[in-house]
């Protein structure tokens, strides 16, 4: 990869951090200390990232310099995901790739909520771990216990969270594409 390859991927790269992260310009302009239209510059590529700009956005963010320029990975086969929190939950990414398939583990801490179903396009597929996690899908509203599952299209008005007793711990895999996850299971009694 070229270094203006590497380049060209840090600014939506940025954005997609930002995003996740839930954190708008201004907030993030406050924190580095670099002004909202440097921020959205560098966001949309018009500026070319330097290490003065990059440094604090990192900070900010609580991430390696590495994983705004999307520096190549090692042949370490261990995932070192850096956790991201959002709307309350923990979220360690398990997948590097953008785009397609992806695999987080997830911490719901224990708290009641009304449910708010969303939609959007793809399909997930949910584990559980530890602890139980409440699913409205639709017209169906089921608790789910550890080694339990469950897979939707995300299509359908859908939310997940704690059931208020504890907190839960899961895997989601989320294809935005809508691809199906398969789980291959034995028949009882095999």
């Amino acid at each position: 990869m070229t270094t203006d390859e590497v380049l060209a991927g840090v600014g939506p790269r940025l954005r997609q951090m930002r995003k996740e992260r839930e954190v708008t310009l201004a907030a993030l302009s406050e924190t580095t200390g670099i002004s909202v239209s440097t921020l959205s510059r560098l966001e949309s590529g018009l500026r070319k990232p330097s290490l003065e700009l990059l440094l604090p956005i990192a900070r900010a963010h609580q991430v390696a310099l590495d994983e705004l320029v999307g520096a190549p990975p090692t042949d370490d086969p261990r995932v070192r995901s850096k956790p991201i929190v959002m709307g309350g939950r923990t979220h360690w990414p398990l997948t590097r790739q953008p785009g397609g398939l992806q695999a987080y583990k997830v911490l719901e801490p224990k708290r009641r909520q009304e449910p708010d179903p969303r939609t959007h396009e793809g399909y997930e597929w949910l584990y559980v771990l530890s602890g139980k996690l409440r699913i409205v899908l639709g017209e169906h509203d089921v608790v789910l216990t550890a080694g339990e599952a469950a897979e939707f299209d995300t299509r359908v008005p859908h939310w997940f969270g704690s059931t208020g007793e504890g907190p839960v711990e899961f895997l989601s895999l989320f294809g935005p594409q809508g691809e199906r996850m398969h789980v291959r299971a034995r028949p009882k009694g095999a």
